[in-house]
C-alpha cells in the first residue's frame, strides 16, 4: 500500500523492513479517517481511507524537505519508516471508534519490538514515532528533541493542517 513511498528508502535491509511492518499493520488503519472528531486534519484526510492519505502526505512532505540542503544528513530512511508507521495504531491494538492518546506508543512499541537484527535501526525509528506528537504529547510522551524527531514531528504537523490539501499523485521532486 505504501509501494511508492517506500521505493525512497534507499537502504535494502531497511526498504523490506518497511515493507514487513506496512503489512503488520491493523487492517483498519487502511480504512478510518485521520481524525475521528473531524477537526484537526483537512478534508482530503477525512472519511474512509483518511488516515492513510494523511500518513502519505506526511511521506511526500518529508520527502520533498529532505531533497533540501539545509536537511542534509537527516537519516532519511528512518524518517521515511517512522512517518508511515507513526498513526499505525491510532485507535488502539484493538480497534475503538476514536484516537487513543497512547498510539505513539503503540506505534513505537511496535517497531521497538519487531523481528529485525538491527536494533538501533528500531530504536531510531521508535524515537520518532514516539515523539510525533510534539507540543500535544501531554505528559504521557516525550517531546521532540533531536532534529529528526522535530522534523518527523513537522512533517506530520503540516499534513493535518486544514488549510493545506495534498493530492497524493504524481512524483515527489
Amino acid at each position: 500500500m505504501f509501494d511508492e513511498e517506500i521505493d525512497y528508502i534507499e537502504d535494502r535491509k531497511l526498504r523490506k523492513l518497511a515493507k514487513r511492518l506496512v503489512e503488520g499493520m491493523p487492517s483498519y488503519f487502511f480504512d478510518i479517517p485521520a481524525s475521528s472528531s473531524g477537526k484537526y486534519h483537512p478534508q482530503y484526510a477525512l472519511g474512509e481511507g483518511g488516515l492513510y492519505r494523511h500518513t502519505k502526505a506526511a511521506v511526500r512532505i518529508a520527502i520533498s524537505l529532505l531533497n533540501l540542503e539545509q536537511h542534509a544528513g537527516l537519516p532519511k530512511d528512518h524518517i521515511i519508516i517512522a512517518l508511515i508507521v507513526h498513526d499505525a495504531f491510532k485507535q488502539g491494538a484493538e480497534r475503538t471508534d476514536r484516537t487513543v492518546t497512547e498510539h505513539p506508543w503503540l506505534s513505537s512499541n511496535y517497531v521497538r519490538n519487531f523481528d529485525y537484527k538491527n536494533k538501533n535501526d528500531l530504536s531510531l525509528i521508535a524515537s520518532l514515532i514516539e515523539s510525533h506528537m510534539g507540543q500535544w504529547t501531554g505528559d504521557i510522551l516525550p517531546k521532540p528533541e533531536t532534529d529528526a524527531q522535530k522534523f518527523v514531528h513537522l512533517c506530520d504537523y503540516i499534513a493535518s493542517r486544514k488549510f493545506i490539501e495534498v493530492t497524493t499523485e504524481g512524483e515527489i521532486d
